[in-house]
């Protein structure tokens, strides 16, 4: 059987034509090779550099490689956090003639970690909480959209920074399934053996000396169970209101919304008697700020960087004199209903702020000192410091003090512990 590239872009062959694909993984010289952090994985799996990408190239059977690059196509639809999957290579053969196993090939997603590396030096509890949030947030998007993981653990997740928390990505849907809408005995066997992997997976950092003496394995491993469970039932619960309030509709849709979801589908019935109304969410999707930001700056963030990045433009607007203080705030999805003619609409202030403020600050700092941060993360950064030395200081420092002071002082030393930029890992501005 000749080899066949199946590739979701026509560029990708070319590009991937020129890697050693008659030698097994194992054995691949290192000049094709690119030297990122690897997590744990049943398979062998190499970041190789193809053209000017990095990919992660991971070698398994022909059959379970073709069903889970067709389950990465769906999830990319859907809109699910995971990597993107770029081709699967098939018909492999080594110079003997001999078969070689098929190998999926995603791109490398730029700033991630695996959760192994994240621990190289002791993580603070506070730290290992925020990973279980994001994880948590993974998993109830994956069950919201009818994906049964099938094995959820650390392993098989990358983390990446988001404005003082962390984003999960899927890495590994090999045991995945796709169904239309997931049983509760699905979730919850789901939610079952992700508590047992995490768990294990913890045990096996304390006996490795690289967990905090006072982090509880088993009690971590329960605590992604209490953090679903919160946050499904906020998402799904039925809320029951008087008549006639419908702020209270508003509120809790708002509160969803302060959640980073927004309710694309709801049900709203009359009790018989005309005295309640009942309030089901019924479609609820991901990424409200992250939404929000692209459609009024075009730029592409995590959630809670974007949440953080239209806070900065909401407070910069109010200082423009074409501004009206009756508009709504960027995160709004609701448009001015005032009639001044001279006042600028709020997509135009907001590609003024990205012009005039977030790329002349983030161009402000050296490339070779941002690490593997990104310019939402690295703009985040800044208003985190500025906010520090105002404190300090009793007043606004601006942002031209707060990055020559973070260019000298916090980005040297904390570059060193980040790992290696790659080409997309820092996007130019």
């Amino acid at each position: 059987m000749a080899l066949q590239i199946s590739a979701t872009n026509p560029e990708h062959p070319a590009l991937l034509l020129d890697l050693p694909w008659q030698l097994p993984l194992e054995e691949w010289p290192e000049h094709y090779l690119v030297p990122l952090p690897r997590g744990i994985s049943r398979h062998v799996v190499r970041y190789a550099r193809a053209g000017t990408e990095v990919v992660a190239v991971k070698e398994l059977a022909e059959r379970p490689a073709l069903r889970e690059y067709e389950l990465l196509r769906s999830l990319d639809r859907l809109n699910i956090p995971s990597v993107d999957p770029l081709a699967v290579v098939t018909g492999r053969t080594d110079e003997g003639g001999e078969p070689l196993e098929s190998v999926l090939i995603t791109r490398h997603l730029g700033g991630s970690m695996p959760y192994r590396s994240m621990f190289e030096t002791t993580m603070r509890p506070a730290t290992m909480h925020r990973l279980m949030d994001a994880l948590a947030v993974l998993l109830v998007r994956l069950h919201l959209a009818g994906f049964a993981w099938g094995d959820c653990s650390l392993s098989n997740t990358l983390f990446r920074r988001d404005a003082g928390a962390y984003a999960a990505y899927l890495v590994d849907a090999e045991t995945g399934e796709l169904h239309p809408q997931l049983s509760p005995g699905q979730r919850e066997y789901d939610l079952d053996l992700a508590r047992v992997n995490i768990s294990g997976e913890l045990l096996d950092l304390e006996a490795s000396g690289a967990l905090h003496p006072s982090v509880d394995p088993i009690e971590f491993g329960m605590e992604i169970c209490a953090r679903y469970n919160r946050l499904w039932e906020e998402l799904t619960r039925t809320s029951v209101y008087p008549a006639g309030k419908h702020h209270y509709i508003d509120r809790r849709i708002r509160r969803l919304n302060d959640l980073g979801f927004d309710v694309a589908e709801m049900q709203i019935a009359h009790s018989s008697n005309g005295d309640t109304v009942t309030f089901v969410p019924k479609v609820v999707d991901a990424g409200h700020h992250q939404r929000q930001l692209l459609r009024l700056t075009g730029l592409d963030a995590e959630e809670n960087q974007a949440r953080r990045l239209l806070n900065d433009l909401e407070a910069w607007m109010a200082t423009q004199d074409d501004y009206a203080p009756g508009d709504p705030p960027p995160s709004s999805r609701l448009r001015s209903s005032r009639g001044d003619p001279h006042a600028a609409r709020p997509e135009v202030l907001a590609h003024r702020w990205v012009r005039d403020v977030f790329r002349p600050t983030v161009r402000a700092v050296p490339r070779e000192l941002r690490g593997s941060m990104d310019s939402a993360e690295l703009y985040h950064g800044l208003l985190e410091h500025r906010w520090y030395l105002s404190e300090r200081a009793q007043h606004d420092i601006g942002l031209d003090t707060a990055v020559e002071d973070y260019v000298k002082n916090i980005l040297p030393p904390m570059r060193d512990a980040l790992p290696p930029p790659t080409d997309d890992t820092a996007p130019s501005v």
